[in-house]
């Protein structure tokens, strides 16, 4: 089992590399030229910044077993496709059960900004997210040892 991260925006890569150091588990970023990464842990995967290129490249290496941690529903839906569990930042566990009306909800809210037309923005991360993320994290590491 490794863990593959969508790293551009990812808030939890401090609990990612804690846990996986933890459990002795390989972690690879995924980031495009416009972030950088040197945790002095993970393999880092930096990408050119064509649309969705750290997206394709992550999914290209995930395998049955892994787990992927990414906001992207899309990310989210392809991990499922492949075997691996996949979860967001604030320790939503992507399911066969609920990628569907995600990516549902993800298409009507594109529609809506498209034709000029306002989304909420998602509320400000606090600490109960990270530990939201940290206990669900730990539960899909257990349950895939």
């Amino acid at each position: 089992m490794k863990i593959l991260v969508d790293a551009d925006a990812c808030p939890v890569k401090d609990i990612i590399i804690h846990e996986a150091k933890a459990r002795n588990l390989p972690v690879l970023m995924f980031t495009d030229t416009s972030h950088e990464i040197n945790d002095g842990y993970s393999s880092v995967y930096v990408v050119d910044k064509a649309r969705d290129s750290a997206d394709f490249a992550l999914i290209a290496r995930a395998k049955a077993g892994d787990i992927v941690v990414t906001q992207d529903f899309g990310v989210a839906a392809m991990a499922l496709a492949v075997g691996a569990a996949a979860i967001n930042q604030n320790g939503l566990i992507f399911t066969s059960d609920n990628i569907g009306i995600l990516l549902e909800q993800r298409h009507i809210s594109q529609k809506i900004r498209r034709s000029g037309g306002r989304t909420a923005n998602p509320p400000r991360r606090t600490q109960s997210d990270n530990q939201k993320f940290k206990t669900a994290f730990i539960k899909l590491l257990e349950e895939n040892s």
